[in-house]
């Protein structure tokens, strides 16, 4: 009953602003220009929402400092949808109905950009997620007229996929190797392009098992795993959930290193995994140890802000929000114009030159970037001895 009302209210808002000429993509004369960053706050993800939340925060903080955009404030409206889908759905219809808001960075997790992916193409508002790897959103983000909404300066999982089979084989050169993924859209996109790459290279994949977001008790499956003798394993989940399997892989003697992709990518990992997490090795779009000079100063003040080392989440939402920024101040706080502008940087000499490098998007909204690998090690987050790159 409230909730009919409330999007009625919105439709009147929405009509009214167009009678006194403020049109529903643009914010019109207001102080500021508003940015929304849907992102898991609570929940088992926050922490990776925070990650993003600093990087938007920091890049908004530096535009206003220096005087914002024409003349007006960039403001953040964080919205919590705590990496589920139903609420993902339920926040987007808030962020399309609320005339001020011009863009969007995020969502964090795919399932949760996946759901909100209809509202954004239909209504047309441009979101880029900073995070969101499952390639089923390149397929998913055009209207009627091909127009795409929807970008991300993050590559996809069939890219982290692959490129971890392959540094299993040919850097780690081990042979047989278990796969252990979260049932959901970014768990099982990972697992079909590893699995793939895998039986190409000619890798022994000596056995698949599936997990739920929450579970506790991961003994069953990884006693089953071990039975193969695998020389590896790679997890394709979440940090929550990979640090309680990676601890209780050591506790049943299953003592072999571990692979995982940027969603394992957060202290907590350590944290929660203690010296079971070491020896488990992560992609990441941006590490802060391979960083040109021209991302020092950002990782400088990152460390001084927020008293901890720079993440690639908090550094690509720092570029994500840096993109949408630039695109406002290029065409206006007006939301057809922004995809547009941003649909237009789509060479390297187009692109947007940030701290993780030159972002750019292809026809679908991607941007293609090369992978880093980290490890830990002694309780710490380390670059891998080796790199492909």
């Amino acid at each position: 009953m409230f909730g009919r009302n409330v999007k009625r209210m919105a439709v009147f808002m929405a009509a009214l602003g167009l009678a006194l000429g403020v049109s529903a993509g643009s914010a019109g004369a207001a102080d500021t220009i508003k940015i929304a960053v849907p992102s898991p706050y609570t929940g088992s993800a926050a922490g990776f929402g925070e990650n993003v939340k600093a990087g938007v925060a920091m890049k908004i903080d530096e535009v206003n400092a220096a005087g914002g955009v024409n003349g007006k404030k960039i403001e953040a409206v964080y919205l919590d949808e705590q990496c589920e889908p139903r609420e993902a759905a339920t926040v987007s219809s808030s962020i399309v109905n609320d005339p001020e808001i011009v863009g969007i960075v995020g969502h964090l997790c795919s399932s949760a950009h996946l759901a909100a992916l209809p509202t954004y193409v239909r209504e047309g508002i441009a979101a880029i997620s900073p995070t969101a790897t499952n390639i089923s959103i390149s397929d998913k983000n055009k209207d009627e007229q091909g127009k795409v909404w929807s970008f991300r300066n993050v590559y996809r999982d069939d890219f982290q996929g692959k490129f971890l089979a392959d540094y299993i084989d040919k850097v780690m050169g081990l042979k047989k190797v278990a796969v252990f993924y979260e049932n959901n859209d970014y768990g099982i996109g990972l697992k079909d392009a590893f699995v793939k790459e895998a039986k190409k290279l000619g890798l022994n994949v000596v056995g698949e098992e599936a997990y739920k977001k929450g579970d506790q008790d991961f003994t069953p499956q990884l006693t089953k795993l071990k039975g193969g003798a695998p020389q590896a394993m790679f997890i394709a989940g979440y940090y929550p959930e990979g640090a309680l399997i990676a601890d209780q892989a050591k506790k049943i003697g299953l003592n072999v290193p571990k692979f995982g992709a940027d969603g394992f990518d957060n202290a907590d990992y350590i944290k929660l995994g203690g010296a079971a997490a070491d020896d488990t090795y992560l992609t990441a779009p941006f590490l802060a140890d391979t960083a040109g000079p021209d991302a020092k100063k950002f990782i400088d003040a990152f460390k001084a802000k927020y008293k901890r080392e720079v993440d690639w989440m908090s550094a690509n939402a720092y570029d994500a929000a840096g993109m949408m920024i630039q695109a406002i101040s290029k065409v206006g706080p007006d939301r057809a114009k922004i995809r547009a502008y941003l649909a237009g940087m789509n060479t390297p000499e187009k692109g947007y030159k940030g701290v993780t490098g030159v972002n750019y998007f292809d026809a679908n909204g991607d941007c293609q970037k090369p992978a880093f690998v980290k490890m830990v090690k002694g309780g710490k987050f380390v670059p891998a001895p080796k790199q492909m790159n």
